[in-house]
């Protein structure tokens, strides 16, 4: 299906890309000369969004002068800047604005290339709201910079995801794009709250469920990875 709206988690502290991060939000660093947010909604716009719901708590009103400057899409803001709600509370108390119709949700510290054309336009083509409450694009751990996690799923055949818990690894990790069904988050109270809990739920359901990226994901949490990626970006041009 085409997908029109995305989520855009951009409303943390930062903390990690310190000292970048002193006088801007995360979603304002720069890399390869354009704001880390840019990046992503450039990649959400080409994959056929045309409304993105961005939240804002550090910084906010920087993020909003900057995100005015934009004419490609329609963005709302979704104010917290009186409690950082995090990733599934951020989207859960943007529900109003956000309708009733599959969305992307996005996190803004992620680039990555795309050798077979937009992995956004392919993640939603693949979404299911019928078998379906989540489709979590994923890379796998060998192809990716900045992520030293020891992976996030595994997947059966059909698709399905189960977490790692336990088990020391796992061969594909969550890269921060996803499609959903925005009917998931009505049921949980208006609190901050990690997506993974909403995962759990549709993972037990047998309805969580993920998808190739496709290209090399670049996780641009901390000023070493930016500085990796930049460099990346740089010699490809």
């Amino acid at each position: 299906m085409t997908i029109t709206t995305a989520m855009v988690l951009a409303a943390g502290l930062g903390t990690r890309m310190r000292p970048l991060t002193l006088d801007r939000p995360k979603a304002l660093v720069a890399v390869n000369g354009r704001a880390l947010i840019d990046h992503v909604l450039d990649r959400l716009v080409e994959g056929g969004v045309r409304r993105a719901v961005v939240n804002a708590h550090a910084f906010a009103d920087l993020l909003e002068t900057h995100l005015c400057r934009r004419t490609d899409l329609e963005i709302v803001i979704s104010d917290e800047r009186s409690m950082l709600m995090e990733t599934g509370g951020g989207a859960r108390q943007a529900l109003p604005l956000l309708g009733d119709d599959p969305i992307f949700v996005a996190n803004i510290d992620s680039l990555w290339d795309e050798p077979s054309g937009s992995a956004v336009a392919r993640l939603g083509q693949a979404f299911d709201r019928r078998r379906m409450d989540a489709l979590l694009m994923l890379a796998p751990l060998e192809n990716q910079l900045g992520y030293d996690g020891m992976g996030d799923f595994f997947q059966d055949a059909d698709g399905r995801l189960a977490f790692r818990d336990a088990t020391p690894t796992a061969p594909l990790a969550y890269m921060g794009v996803q499609a959903i069904d925005p009917a998931i988050l009505r049921e949980e109270p208006l609190e901050p709250f990690s997506f993974t809990r909403v995962w759990r739920r549709a993972a037990a359901a047998g309805r969580l469920f993920g998808t190739p990226l496709g290209g090399y994901w670049m996780h641009v949490g901390d000023p070493e990875a930016r500085e990796k990626a930049e460099a990346r970006l740089k010699a490809q041009t």
